[in-house]
């Protein structure tokens, strides 16, 4: 059985084929397998409503089982920005550098006790009849005042998790998706799509 994941993203689209490993009865497709198929725009007023928008589009265009994400970081102090914005916070096709880098910016004058962020990632599971469920999940932090590491993506070398002294860029692939925002979401999923496989 088809599932597939709703991104062009290859950073995410491999942290979601090593996440769903272990599901051997499903055939791990991404959106790069459709070259033809485009995602409509992110037209949600908020994370929730634009996992739902991605996946029920692509699962009725597509006609097969398909898992969307949108994912954003919540920082306090900038009033909960960059948020359901983070993917475009320094512009329309901003790079992800260019984003850490106005971020950094936005943060210059913060203090270290009043940098708590959080990932808040939703992830909308949907079948070609419509969306069958959609999870959230948290993964809780502080800005750092420079980047540190290189492994991951987006705002991972800024983002230092609670309880651990290396960033998101600086922590191993298999630890960072054991301790993910991305990770609590799909656990919180992956009953329902073991269920598909009934």
């Amino acid at each position: 059985m088809q599932l597939v994941i709703a991104s062009h993203n290859v950073h995410k689209i491999r942290e979601f084929r090593a996440m769903l490993k272990d599901l051997s009865k499903f055939d791990i497709l991404s959106l790069l397998d459709f070259p033809d198929y485009h995602l409509p725009p992110e037209t949600g007023k908020t994370l929730e409503e634009n996992a739902v928008l991605k996946a029920t589009h692509a699962a009725k265009a597509l006609q097969t089982w398909v898992i969307a994400d949108d994912s954003g970081l919540v920082v306090s102090a900038l009033q909960g920005a960059p948020g359901i914005f983070s993917a475009r916070y320094a512009g329309e096709g901003a790079t992800d550098a260019e984003n850490r880098k106005k971020l950094l910016h936005e943060m210059q004058n913060v203090p270290e006790n009043e940098r708590q962020a959080y990932f808040e990632c939703w992830i909308a599971l949907a079948s070609p009849e419509g969306v069958q469920k959609c999870v959230r999940g948290l993964c809780e932090g502080v800005i750092l005042s420079k980047e540190r590491g290189n492994k991951g993506f987006g705002y991972d070398p800024l983002f230092l998790k609670y309880d651990y002294n290396k960033s998101f860029a600086e922590l191993e692939e298999d630890t960072k998706n054991r301790i993910s925002h991305r990770r609590k979401a799909l656990d919180k999923i992956l009953l329902s799509l073991e269920s598909v496989c009934k």
